[in-house]
């Protein structure tokens, strides 16, 4: 509506959200959105459409309001990444599956790797805590299986893809 039939004005606003969209750091989906959301607000004000702006804001805030309350999109879970160095006489296959069972809802095997020369294994796992669980004691019975070696649980890192 705003572009109307203006040929040169819709090939340089397309040129706008290109360059926003792929120069922007990857993240939230939600933040490009608000992006684009505040560039069409801004290009309406800017081309003369106050009225137009003020009821696009608002209904994209009452959509928002509403979105949030009704926590839609929210990750029930949180998955984190926990790396767990055994020694190399320890057979780590199912080893620790009782203690997934009791702490997580959801294990993956994600990395096998050889440290210290081979002495040592670093297992990397993908896993979802369950609601109100006590990582530290989640951590103290790994670490009585893996003969109190080193145990990192963490955030999951992001994978940054390559344009």
């Amino acid at each position: 509506m705003i572009v109307g039939s203006d040929i040169a004005r819709a090939i340089s606003l397309g040129g706008v959200f290109a360059l926003v969209r792929f120069r922007s750091v990857p993240g939230d989906s939600k933040d490009i959105t608000n992006v684009f959301f505040a560039m069409v607000a801004g290009l309406a004000c800017g081309m003369g459409y106050v009225a137009l702006a003020i009821v696009f804001t608002v209904v994209v805030g009452v959509i928002y309001f509403i979105l949030n309350f009704l926590q839609y999109g929210v990750r029930r879970c949180v998955t984190k990444q926990l790396r767990i160095t055994v020694p190399e006489n320890l057979n780590f296959s199912g080893v620790f599956d009782d203690l997934f069972n009791e702490y997580t809802t959801n294990v993956e095997l994600e990395q096998i790797k050889t440290t210290n020369l081979g002495t040592l294994y670093e297992l990397t796992y993908n896993i979802d805590m369950k609601k109100d669980v006590d990582e530290k004691a989640f951590i103290d019975s790994l670490r009585c299986r893996n003969g109190n070696l080193n145990i990192v649980l963490c955030k999951l890192p992001e994978r940054l893809e390559k344009l």
